[in-house]
């Protein structure tokens, strides 16, 4: 029997391809999967590589979701991009325009920053001790 895991998370987005240029194109994410669907949607699926967890971007649909894209939990950081080398990565985001909320601090747990993704949403990026 296969072990559960976490194996997507959905997050909105305003536009399919807008949203590819931001997370492979910025934050350097591997495109898993762009399959057509009825309708005009499609099951679009990026990964940072790695293992773990991968994003599906679902396009938002009607006003409801539209008013959550770039606040879906709240403002709080819901996403965490775990790293091992945090300087290179950190420099290679702030190269390609990616917005960081604060400076790198160093807490017990490693080193970490809050980043903004195209529509807002916060993230943290951090290497763990």
């Amino acid at each position: 029997m296969m072990p559960r895991r976490l194996a997507q998370v959905a997050l909105l987005v305003r536009d399919y391809d807008e949203a590819l240029g931001f997370y492979v194109g910025k934050l350097g994410f591997s495109l898993v999967e762009d399959t057509q669907l009825d309708g005009g949607k499609r099951w679009v699926v990026v990964t940072p590589g790695g293992g773990g967890s991968a994003l599906l971007l679902a396009r938002a649909d009607g006003a409801g979701q539209e008013a959550a894209i770039g606040r879906q939990a709240g403002g709080r950081v819901f996403l965490f991009l775990e790293t091992a080398d945090f300087q290179r990565d950190h420099r290679a985001m702030l190269e390609r325009g990616v917005i960081f909320r604060e400076e790198p601090r160093h807490e017990p747990y490693g080193t970490v920053a809050v980043f903004e993704d195209i529509y807002g949403n916060p993230w943290d990026l951090i290497e763990r001790r």
